[in-house]
């Protein structure tokens, strides 16, 4: 099971986190990561956290100020990257783009999607994995799999249709250990969190409580 764990612009401390997630890491057979704002990526990986970015724009080497390159994110230490999180979506042009941009990279990729007509879509596109995270239930605390259990099992149906090897995580309302294996019965291969980690008062109490009945 893939646990990422989100920080988005959260005011936690980013390193303070990652060495949770990292020392967490090390005591379970699940794997962990966590997604930091672009300009902390760099302090992260060096903590030795599996560590990827919340996004990167379908653009090259060139003239586009203000842009996420996906080589700058390789270089600073991230191994992968979120794609069109509903908190930063892309048209699917720009998914496709930003999908290639980062296997220039050497980037691994999640595309997330509100659905599973959009899961099926994004899995075309080829990236590594996909992730359905109904925005309505984003920092709810009320995880999907609970809210609405057929919309990820219809989630893995839809990418398995398109593409058996793109792997399905399950976002929104994730916070508990519960969460997580309720997903993985669904057939969910990982899961992103957000806030039931970067706004815990002990997040690696928070972590350890997710992974304990992995």
């Amino acid at each position: 099971m893939f646990v990422l764990v989100n920080l988005k612009t959260y005011p936690c401390d980013p390193v303070a986190v990652a060495e949770a997630v990292r020392d967490v890491d090390e005591t379970t057979d699940a794997r962990l990561a966590v997604a930091p704002q672009a300009a902390h990526i760099e302090r992260v990986a060096e903590t030795g956290v599996e560590t990827w970015a919340q996004h990167v724009d379908p653009i090259d080497h060139g003239s586009n100020t203000g842009h996420a390159l996906a080589e700058s994110a390789a270089d600073a230490g991230a191994v992968g990257t979120l794609i069109n999180h509903s908190e930063r979506r892309l048209k699917l042009a720009a998914i496709d783009g930003a999908v290639r941009a980062a296997e220039r990279a050497d980037l691994e990729t999640v595309v997330c999607a509100n659905n599973p007509a959009q899961i099926g879509a994004a899995a075309a596109l080829g990236p590594d994995a996909v992730a359905v995270e109904p925005p309505e239930l984003i920092g709810t605390g009320t995880p999907v799999s609970q809210a609405d259990p057929d919309v990820v099992e219809d989630a893995v149906e839809a990418a398995a249709n398109v593409d058996p090897a793109v792997s399905v995580l399950c976002g929104a309302g994730i916070s508990t250990g519960d969460d997580v294996v309720a997903a993985g019965d669904l057939g969910a291969e990982g899961v992103l969190l957000a806030s039931g980690v970067a706004k815990a008062d002990d997040p690696e109490a928070a972590l350890e409580d997710l992974v304990e009945p992995l």
